[in-house]
């Protein structure tokens, strides 16, 4: 049996998890920073950093608690040091460093990415490479061809706003708060199904980037020039076209390259349009798997969880291993 603590603090989230051998998540405790931020629709960096120095410790002892075990059962400690805010990212991973320091017990430096992508195997499923994976976040949105542990491969990217920001800026231009994708999602299942049509993005056949600042500008420009619309009918129209090109795309790379199995993650996979878009595009024989919803946001069980892979494969960091705001 191995045991691994993991630390999260990319963001704004701050997260101590404890699982057992990469796949039991023994606890799972994550303290969200949405109420210090929503007033300024969006994450204020120094803020975040602050809240992670205030929150990390208590964490920590609370995931040890929920676990019923005390430091001296770790085995490893991870802590996520790629990509994100590097204020924020510090705070994780040299509280990481101590608790290896002083247990004399490996470290490992996780990439935020692929460990949203591990929260799938968190579940009872022990992970299949290859697979395609589609990360949708507020910061992030990134196609990969997943070969095997810390093999990825970038199929495609958004050239501009990731698909959550693109969420939180429509909301925030109409006023309906923040976080925009839980609200955007909530009001458009109230709309009449009106449609408007909004541009289509990146359309073009072989095409694998994404692309969400067009369709936030044509949203910005239809509500401008109908003052009147029914804002349910908008957010619907808009959410159709921001989800389509993620069906779409990762649907067009498993099948380009014969893989059966799509994973989707990131806070945007919990969005329950966009499983019913993958689950009605499915062809026989094709597997999507999402995490549960409190796996898709930003926590410390995917961190442990990846964190184990790399344990059982000797791959370990050292003490002068740093941040870094890009993977």
């Amino acid at each position: 049996m191995t045991i691994g603590l993991g630390l999260e603090s990319s963001c704004d989230e701050t997260a101590a998890a404890v699982v057992k051998d990469g796949r039991t998540v023994l606890a799972n405790i994550i303290s969200s920073q949405i109420d210090l931020h929503r007033v300024y629709y969006g994450v204020v960096p120094e803020i975040a950093s602050r809240a992670h120095l205030e929150t990390i410790n208590i964490l920590i002892n609370r995931a040890l608690d929920e676990a019923g075990i005390s430091f001296a059962d770790l085995d490893y400690v991870a802590a996520t040091n790629r990509p994100g805010l590097v204020g924020s990212l510090l705070v994780a991973l040299q509280s990481a460093k101590v608790i290896s320091y002083a247990l004399k017990i490996p470290l490992i430096g996780v990439n935020h990415l692929e460990a949203h992508l591990y929260a799938a195997f968190l579940e009872g499923r022990e992970p299949e490479y290859p697979y395609i994976g589609l990360l949708v976040s507020g910061g992030n949105t990134v196609l990969y061809h997943v070969r095997g542990v810390g093999d990825m491969e970038v199929i495609g990217r958004t050239v501009d706003d990731a698909a959550g920001e693109a969420f939180d800026k429509v909301a925030k231009h109409m006023d309906l708060g923040y976080p925009g994708g839980p609200v955007i999602e909530r009001l458009a299942r109230t709309s009449g199904r009106k449609p408007i049509l909004f541009p289509k993005i990146l359309p073009e056949p072989g095409d694998q980037r994404f692309s969400y600042s067009g369709i936030k500008t044509a949203v910005v420009n239809y509500l401008a020039a109908n003052p009147g619309a029914d804002q349910a009918d908008v957010v619907h129209s808009f959410q159709e076209r921001v989800l389509e090109i993620l069906a779409r795309r990762a649907f067009a790379a498993a099948r380009s390259r014969g893989i059966r199995t799509i994973v989707v993650a990131g806070g945007v996979a919990a969005n329950g349009r966009l499983r019913a878009l993958l689950a009605e595009g499915r062809r026989d024989g094709e597997e999507i798997i999402i995490p549960s919803p409190i796996l898709c946001t930003d926590n410390a069980a995917m961190v442990a969880g990846i964190g184990y892979r790399y344990f059982a494969g000797g791959r370990f960091d050292g003490m002068d291993i740093d941040v870094r705001a890009r993977a």
